[in-house]
């Protein structure tokens, strides 16, 4: 399979609006694995055309919370509210694996015909990858392929998009790459949540930003969420966590 066979997934023209109601809303929820808690009794929302860093120590909760949004995480209480008109238009990147060969094998992407294969190489282009369509997936670099990715997201064309960690083990100049194509769907309107570690970043790029450490620390504006006493709280819980602890530790 080349790069250049990217599924075509057709959507519904993006509405654009510069304020409105919650894409996402979350209401006191919590998610656990093998009653091992994961996130908290978190409640909140993620406005329509936001754009959110997701932070927090390693083992915070921040992977949980996207793949409870999207369905592939155990909810123990709460639940997750998505508008009406995007619930079959989140488009998801989880945390990439290394192991291209695997790709080869799964057939992700399908075949092309006709136009759209016009529409799979304009986004191919659009994250630097013109003049490699032709290049199996099995033979690209780390960055390229999460290249790839990206491009695989722009053909879903979703007004929703949860990244998870997309700039991880990817060089410098891939990473800004791709960070301008973010910043740039917010533009357009769409509703953007990244889960990412570099703080610099998220105060750099990032108007708003949700802060868990397995339990919700803040949720707003990132100059206030990012403060020192809210990272010195983030971190003493993850220093005082019990990996074997019940399910539920903080009252509903």
């Amino acid at each position: 399979m080349s790069v250049a066979h990217l599924k075509h997934v057709h959507r519904e023209p993006l509405h654009v609006t510069a304020e409105g109601p919650a894409a996402i809303a979350v209401c006191n929820l919590t998610v656990a694995y093998n009653r091992h808690p994961a996130v908290h009794h978190l409640t909140g929302q993620f406005r329509d055309g936001s754009l959110t860093a997701l932070c927090g120590p390693n083992g915070g909760g921040k992977s949980s919370l996207l793949k409870a949004i999207v369905g592939l995480a155990p909810i123990v209480s709460g639940h997750v509210d998505v508008a009406a008109d995007r619930k079959r238009a989140i488009a998801y990147l989880p945390q990439v694996v290394a192991d291209l060969g695997h790709w080869r094998r799964s057939g992700a992407f399908g075949r092309l015909t006709g136009a759209h294969r016009q529409q799979s190489l304009a986004a191919l282009a659009a994250v630097g990858l013109q003049g490699l369509e032709q290049r199996p997936i099995e033979a690209l670099s780390v960055g390229q392929f999460q290249r790839l990715l990206f491009a695989r997201l722009i053909v879903e064309d979703a007004p929703v998009i949860l990244l998870d960690e997309p700039f991880n083990a990817i060089d410098q100049r891939t990473t800004e790459d791709l960070l301008q194509l973010v910043t740039g769907w917010s533009t357009e309107g769409r509703t953007v949540v990244a889960a990412i570690h570099d703080l610099d970043m998220a105060r750099r790029a990032f108007p708003e930003a949700l802060l868990i450490a397995r339990e919700p620390i803040a949720w707003g504006a990132t100059r206030d969420v990012l403060g020192d006493a809210n990272l010195a709280r983030a971190r003493a819980l993850a220093e005082g966590w019990l990996e074997h602890a019940p399910v539920c530790e903080v009252p509903a």
